[in-house]
């Protein structure tokens, strides 16, 4: 065997011989194990003991599936019972893992049928801890590598293993919550199974209603599909416009268009709804405005389809545009200079060479905008009057006064048709087609500016569009200095001492504010959750583009499931499954990590998916050809390739863990409260000062962490201008100045 081999199969006797096997009362992470009464007191006894000492001998087998291995030291790698003896330890072990954890829990038997088959039993098991992690861990590399000794993958262990890695996460937590929800769509009043239940709930009128037609009430389904459509279909637009000024324009103000963009992408999102009813409320500064000057009465066109798609495209723009702009570079210059070298204008050559080759690009911005769109609770929640969509009806039927699980699962089931209708358009728009432009070889061209025309439309877009955008966070950081906005304007420091007063005591520092427990708890399970999330997101992406499986389809639509259900949904959903053994992690720092990496993932493998689709396979192939292996080559070639998309997924799911709502709601608690919950709980108490003084210091840290990311990954460097530029700054070509770009290079 090998030494990794050999490394996974010592982590699986670690954890059945060493580690405890049971959750540690006081979180996933507590070293308190190791001076109390370790490895005898039973809460903290490993595997061995526990199945020895304290009568939980089902846990033996588990033995069994650990030494099978050793009997590989006599078996040659070429001998057909290696494999075999590797699938029948990982499987076994994984399997009777997962059966014994289910089958006895808390109260004794799982299942009343084993209660009738064996009798009572006395001794409870509680969730899975540091032993079962080891063991788990160990069972899935040992049947990966068994299977690609098989000839799985053509025997490379490292895309098996990736291949098996993900499946086994997203099926552990991403199916399995969303599976306990939804059958409760199956689940009639009296608890019992029931078609009717589900038909009940599905073929309302309420949901597929079309009234709207003819003026009357329009079913929530019908909303929520038209406001995506819109949201997306603007939201890829403006993405666009943006990334074309940013990329092939002279614009003045490119680095603060940068940071426009991503401005409501760091923001809370009923912050901007509020920003906009202080706005274009009907007592808002704008309405108020325009009003005394044109002598009409203010109206409440602000609170429906119109203010919610505004909001979303607030906030969704900045998506689209973190996955357009690499795309936009990556196009070839070499291809656009032939184009006009055949006589091609610049218009003709947009359209038809440069747009074309965008076209992954827009597709996966699109899809991420309409799944983002119906997915999206705080904008209707804030501005949606009488306009109903499937995010807040699932928040009402769930927390509302008629507490009905099953129609909740029911509009989750009818949110999923339309995200699966959204993926299929996708792949059939994009079809079989090649998008690669970036080769292994040097391309020394410069990229084709814009046309007037085109460039006069981009600017007429994109300039206005700031403007607003600078005004609605004027009135957020405004109204962070006024005592009552709207009623008593004048400035004060007030907000921000109550949430981050720092005071000077006996022995040194007081964080004396009441927000900072809430602030460090969310940077830092935010800055944990963010390179997983995008470790595992272009994982993701390099399996999906460059590997081909079975089931691959169904692979890349379960990647993008957490991303399509409201996150009321995802809350509740890992309540009822995480709530109870085998796997109990509500109330820790670990089920809110483990939340963001699966409600962002679908980010970085949509935005790898995009990048890794301009990377032509000769790349890959001539570092195979030289010896390199699979992980080599994805790590010293692919991945520098990728590094707007890296940038994209660290980014984004940095600042949705900070921003997100819907999710976090239901899954903080007493030791882990984060910033969004902390900040609705201060406007329901009426404190608006201080939470928009809150938000606006989130504000300024997920600037802050933008910046540092980008300078920590750097550009990537794709033409031979891009080095002789370098060269030409460091040697004091531009007057001895160090360009930014180089500083970025170098940090």
């Amino acid at each position: 065997m090998n030494r990794m081999l050999w490394f996974w199969l010592l982590a699986g006797w670690t954890g059945f011989l060493i580690l405890p096997w049971y959750q540690q009362e006081y979180g996933f992470w507590t070293l308190e194990w190791l001076t109390d009464g370790y490895p005898f007191y039973a809460d903290y006894a490993p595997a061995i003991l526990q199945a020895t000492l304290y009568d939980r001998g089902w846990l033996l087998p588990l033995a069994i599936f650990l030494i099978l291995p050793l009997a590989l030291l006599r078996v040659a790698r070429q001998d057909r019972n290696y494999a075999r003896i590797l699938i029948l330890s990982g499987m076994g072990g994984l399997v009777y893992l997962l059966v014994q954890g289910f089958a006895i829990g808390i109260s004794g038997w799982g299942f009343g049928f084993l209660e009738s088959l064996f009798g009572p039993l006395d001794v409870r098991q509680y969730g899975l801890g540091y032993g079962a992690l080891f063991c788990a861990a160990s069972f899935l590399v040992l049947l990966c590598t068994g299977l690609a000794a098989a000839g799985a993958m053509r025997g490379d262990v490292f895309v098996t293993s990736a291949i098996g890695v993900v499946v086994a996460l997203v099926a552990v937590f991403v199916f399995f919550p969303v599976s306990r929800i939804l059958v409760g769509g199956f689940v009639d009043y009296d608890g019992a199974l029931s078609g009717a239940a589900f038909a009940r709930n599905f073929f309302n009128n309420g949901v597929w209603g079309v009234g709207c037609l003819s003026g009357g009430y329009c079913g929530v389904a019908w909303n929520t599909a038209i406001l995506a459509i819109l949201t997306a279909t603007s939201t890829t637009l403006l993405g666009l416009t943006f990334a074309l000024v940013v990329t092939r324009t002279a614009f003045r103000w490119k680095k603060s268009l940068r940071v426009l963009t991503v401005l409501p992408i760091i923001t809370p999102p009923f912050v901007i709804g509020l920003a906009l009813i202080l706005l274009f409320g009907r007592s808002g500064a704008a309405t108020q405005f325009f009003s005394d000057l044109l002598g009409v009465e203010a109206g409440r066109w602000l609170y429906g389809l119109p203010g919610i798609w505004l909001a979303q495209t607030l906030s969704f723009t900045p998506i689209s545009f973190l996955v357009l702009i690499g795309v936009v570079e990556g196009v070839s210059p070499s291809m656009e200079e032939a184009s006009q070298t055949l006589r091609a204008n610049r218009w003709q050559t947009f359209t038809q060479v440069s747009l074309p080759l965008m076209r992954p690009g827009l597709a996966n911005a699109f899809l991420l905008s309409f799944i983002e769109s119906m997915a999206d609770f705080g904008n209707p929640m804030v501005l949606g009057g009488n306009y109903d969509v499937l995010s807040t009806e699932i928040f009402f039927a769930i927390v509302g006064a008629q507490n009905d699980q099953g129609r909740a699962a029911v509009l989750a089931v009818v949110l999923l048709f339309f995200t699966l209708s959204a993926f299929a358009a996708q792949r059939f728009w994009l079809g079989r087609k090649s998008y690669a432009t970036v080769s292994g070889k040097a391309d020394n061209g410069a990229h084709v500016g814009l046309n007037r025309g085109l460039k006069i439309v981009c600017y007429a877009t994109v300039i206005p569009w700031a403007i607003f955008t600078v005004v609605i966070y004027a009135m957020i950081f405004y109204g962070g200095f006024v005592r009552r906005f709207g009623f008593d304007n004048s400035l004060t420091l007030a907000n921000y001492r109550d949430a981050f007063g720092v005071a000077i005591g006996d022995h040194g520092i007081v964080w004396s504010g009441a927000a900072w427990d809430s602030l460090w708890t969310t940077i830092s399970i935010s800055a944990i959750a963010a390179p997983l999330t995008a470790i595992v997101g272009l994982t993701t992406a390099y399996l999906l583009v460059r590997q081909n499986f079975r089931g691959k389809n169904a692979f890349e639509f379960g990647t993008m499931l957490s991303f399509a259900i409201p996150g009321t949904v995802i809350g509740v959903s890992y309540i009822l499954a995480f709530n109870v053994p085998p796997l109990e992690l509500t109330g820790t720092g670990v089920i809110l990590v483990i939340c963001f990496i699966f409600r962002n993932m679908p980010v970085g493998v949509r935005g790898g998916i995009a990048a890794m689709s301009q990377l032509d396979r000769s790349l890959d192939e001539a570092s195979l050809t030289l010896g390199a292996n699979s992980f080599t080559t994805f790590r010293r070639v692919i991945l520098p390739l990728l590094r707007p998309a890296i940038v994209a997924a660290l980014v984004y799911s940095f600042v949705r863990a900070i921003t997100s709502v819907s999710a976090v709601i239901f899954l903080v608690s007493a030791d882990h409260n984060m910033a969004t919950s902390y900040i609705i709980g201060l406007v329901e108490n009426g404190r608006y000062g201080v939470a928009i003084a809150y938000c606006s210091v989130l504000i300024v840290v997920m600037l802050a962490a933008i910046v540092s990311v980008q300078l920590a990954v750097g550009k990537r460097r794709l033409r031979r201008e891009d080095r002789i530029n370098d060269t030409d700054t460091d040697t004091g070509a531009n007057g001895g100045e160090t360009s930014p770009i180089l500083r970025e290079k170098r940090s």
